[in-house]
């Protein structure tokens, strides 16, 4: 790169400022599906996916901090940018440069930084959607390529990546497919990918996505090498994915903040500023807490995670950063259309955009109610481990919580039931979740961020986990009643009276 990082973030917010500040431009980009040519140049001109890539291939040098930092800016202007960036970073460029025979990075890192290409990850199938482990897709080993075979689906930049970080699985001697997990790097100039459909999605309409037969053939260069398995290998990927979900989550979260700050000053409702109401200001303090717990993860991320660092056992942290800021990026969202009020509720506004487009992240790599249930499971795992009952005993011994618990002596103060529903799970993982974001938290103030917002963030996650463990000891005993339709009309308990 011919200039530093810090050059190239300033140059990068001012781009995009530039880019998304017309109404015009607004409007189409929240309008039309794609992105335009014009646009991504302008933008992929100034090479942000160096970001991710180290110094020796000519990237700013992988520095996760600095990652994150590019998918803030990214994501303060357009979520679905950051998110397509996210998706070439920690999805495609990161595994390839641990996991990539040097041939490989020393090709891609070059189309990247100088030709504008771009990456995805094939994983998702149509009947296996989060059960990824028994994916269908196969491979076999023909004259020393990889022949490989299958349907994969919501894969992001469907039919617009060029690149993809392919997952398969391998067959026996029967002819029956095997446990482990490969990757293998195709590159779309040597064909065999066709898009069978795109999808309408929702929101998210910079990204397509689609249905994809797959019918390839790989070098081996290009196949990846795990340290040990390729489950492992498949870990260490989706937990370095969601350990940096927080810098797309911080841009967003910032203009969400933004947004509703400056609305609710000019807006006067009833001869006085929206501002001074007190729901408003309820709404937004938990904005705020937002950010801060957010700002509080990145600064975990950005110095615990570097590049080379396996992550593959750090599930308890990637699962709990993933399912809470996806949770905050949701509510801030509604939060912000519920003060605009009836002009939020359109596509081409920041407010109704941002519904739409931040509900996925709830959803892909990894939905957050199977992620609550694995917090959960995890704790449990490791109170087993050692030999403890007690959920506050274990919590305040423990390094992730280990401050954080104290703000919970009593709601947290009993045995845990290694049987419970799996409703239960979800919510004590819910809870889980948000003390240790309270940690990182905590740490973020420890280390001189804004005590004002660190105090009313630790005050927003208080109330959270006792509201959450309030219904998980009291609550969620509803069941389902499966003919509902027997004696469920209410217009037949009317007394109807003649004229």
């Amino acid at each position: 790169m011919n200039f530093n990082f810090q050059e190239f973030i300033k140059e990068y917010k001012q781009r995009l400022a530039d880019v998304f500040s017309t109404e015009e431009e607004k409007h189409e980009d929240s309008l039309v599906r794609g992105i335009k040519p014009a646009t991504f140049n302008q933008i992929m001109e100034l090479a942000p996916l160096g970001a991710f890539i180290p110094s020796k291939y000519d990237g700013f040098g992988g520095h996760t901090s600095e990652a994150l930092s590019m998918l803030e800016a990214s994501s303060y202007e357009s979520l679905p940018l950051s998110l397509m960036m996210g998706i070439n970073g920690a999805l495609f460029l990161q595994p390839v440069a641990n996991y990539g025979s040097e041939e490989a990075k020393t090709g891609i890192y070059d189309r990247v930084m100088h030709d504008r290409r771009m990456g995805g990850l094939m994983i998702t199938e149509p009947d296996y959607g989060s059960d990824a482990l028994k994916m269908q897709t196969s491979f076999t080993k023909v004259d020393g390529k990889y022949k490989i075979e299958g349907l994969k689906h919501w894969a992001g930049l469907t039919g617009m990546a060029d690149y993809w970080l392919m997952t398969a699985r391998g067959k026996d001697k029967n002819g029956n497919l095997t446990r482990d997990i490969s990757f293998f790097i195709h590159d779309t100039r040597n064909g065999g990918i066709e898009v069978q459909e795109y999808y309408n999605n929702l929101g998210l309409y910079m990204l397509p996505y689609g249905k994809n037969k797959i019918n390839i053939q790989v070098d081996e260069s290009h196949k990846l090498e795990p340290s040990s398995t390729g489950i492992t290998m498949m870990l260490d990927l989706l937990h370095r994915s969601r350990l940096q979900f927080p810098g797309m989550g911080m841009g967003f979260l910032r203009r969400m903040l933004d947004e509703a700050v400056d609305h609710c000053k000019e807006r006067f409702v009833g001869g006085q500023s929206l501002f001074n109401y007190d729901q408003v200001k309820s709404r937004l303090s938990e904005l705020q807490a937002y950010f801060t717990v957010c700002s509080a993860m990145c600064n975990f991320t950005g110095s615990t995670v570097p590049l080379e660092r396996n992550t593959s056992k750090m599930d308890l942290e990637a699962n709990s950063i993933k399912s809470v800021v996806t949770d905050f990026m949701q509510r801030a969202s509604q939060s912000l259309l519920q003060l605009t009020g009836a002009k939020g509720y359109r596509l081409d506004h920041i407010a109704g955009r941002s519904v739409v487009d931040s509900r996925p992240f709830q959803i892909f790599e990894g939905s957050n109610d199977i992620l609550y249930q694995q917090i959960s499971e995890s704790v449990m795992k490791m109170m087993r481990r050692v030999k403890s009952s007690n959920l506050y005993d274990f919590l305040s011994e423990f390094d992730l919580t280990i401050k954080s618990s104290d703000y919970f002596k009593d709601a947290l103060n009993f045995e845990i039931d290694t049987k419970m529903p799996q409703r239960k799970l979800v919510d004590l993982g819910k809870a889980l979740g948000r003390i240790i974001s309270m940690e990182f938290t905590i740490n973020l103030g420890e280390q001189g961020f804004n005590k004002e917002l660190v105090d009313n963030a630790v005050k927003t996650l208080q109330d959270e986990v006792n509201s959450i463990m309030c219904l998980f000891k009291h609550g969620g005993e509803a069941s389902v009643v499966e003919d509902y339709q027997i004696e469920s009309s209410w217009f037949n308990l009317q007394t109807v009276h003649a004229e």
